[in-house]
This record gives C-alpha cells, sequence and structure tokens, in this order.
C-alpha cells in the first residue's frame, strides 16, 4: 500500500550531483571539469552575446542596408470571396475578427478583389482596391470608407 512514509522517486529519476574539484581519484579534480587556463576557466566568468574574444564581431563586420519606415501603414488583407463567404449582408469594422477574416487589431482593413461577389453587400473598411470597388458596385453594394482607428 502507499502512503507518505514510503513514497519515493521513480527508478533513474535521482541524479547524484557531480562533486568537482576532489582530488584526482574522483576523475573531476585538479581543474574541476574546466579544462586548463583561460577566461572560461576562471570563476566569475560571463559571456556576452556577440563576443568573439575582441575580435571585430560579425555583426559589426557585415555591411548595413535599408532602414524602416516608422510610417508605415499596415493592413489586414481581406479578400471579397472571404466576405462573400461569411454570409453577410452588411460587414462593419468588428465583422472581420468576430469572423476570423482578420488578426491584426491595430492595422487596418484593406479589401481586395480576388474571388466574386454573388450579392449585395455594405462592406465598411479602412481602405479597397480599385478593382475591389467595382466589383462591389457591379453587385449593386455598397462601400463605406471608415475612417475611425487603425491605418
Amino acid at each position: 500500500m502507499i502512503n507518505l512514509s514510503n513514497l519515493k522517486p521513480a527508478k533513474g529519476a535521482v541524479k547524484k550531483r557531480k562533486r568537482v574539484g576532489r582530488g584526482p581519484g574522483s576523475g573531476n579534480g585538479v581543474t574541476a571539469g574546466r579544462g586548463s587556463n583561460g577566461q572560461k576557466a576562471r570563476s566569475g566568468y560571463q559571456h556576452s552575446r556577440g563576443f568573439e574574444g575582441g575580435q571585430m564581431p560579425l555583426v559589426r563586420r557585415i555591411p548595413k542596408r535599408g532602414f524602416t519606415n516608422i510610417f508605415k501603414k499596415e493592413f489586414n488583407v481581406v479578400n471579397l470571396v472571404d466576405l462573400d463567404k461569411s454570409g453577410l449582408s452588411e460587414v462593419k469594422i468588428q465583422d472581420y475578427f468576430d469572423h476570423n477574416m482578420a488578426r491584426k487589431r491595430r492595422a487596418g482593413i484593406k479589401v481586395l478583389a480576388t474571388g466574386k461577389l454573388t450579392r449585395k453587400m455594405t462592406i465598411q473598411a479602412h481602405h479597397f482596391s480599385q478593382a475591389a470597388l467595382a466589383k462591389i458596385k457591379k453587385a449593386g453594394g455598397k462601400a463605406i470608407i471608415y475612417e475611425g482607428e487603425g491605418n
């Protein structure tokens, strides 16, 4: 019967700690498993990321190119075929996230013209492609440019 007095870990689960620096008979005496001399053999050794022993680090040797535009506008791309499948007659900004058509909430919504629009729909988005606008109009729908949060 198992009770608190006879509980013990599974066989092989507990390993004895390695006792280093306890003489030559132990197999880990003298240098205590650190090899001979050098910075790594000393106590207090800390390796800083990218440090190559005084040699010019790779990250500084490689030429730098380009820049990151901090004013870049990001968009969630939604295709007309996805809107058609959603079954909605009126699509508001929140509906894109509720129906898993968009993920990034901070980015805007851009509607592209991939696929057919088989019915009349009122679609709200931050941006539309010219072809998407034409297809929405052709189906008898309405495209509303949303001026709220997002890009």
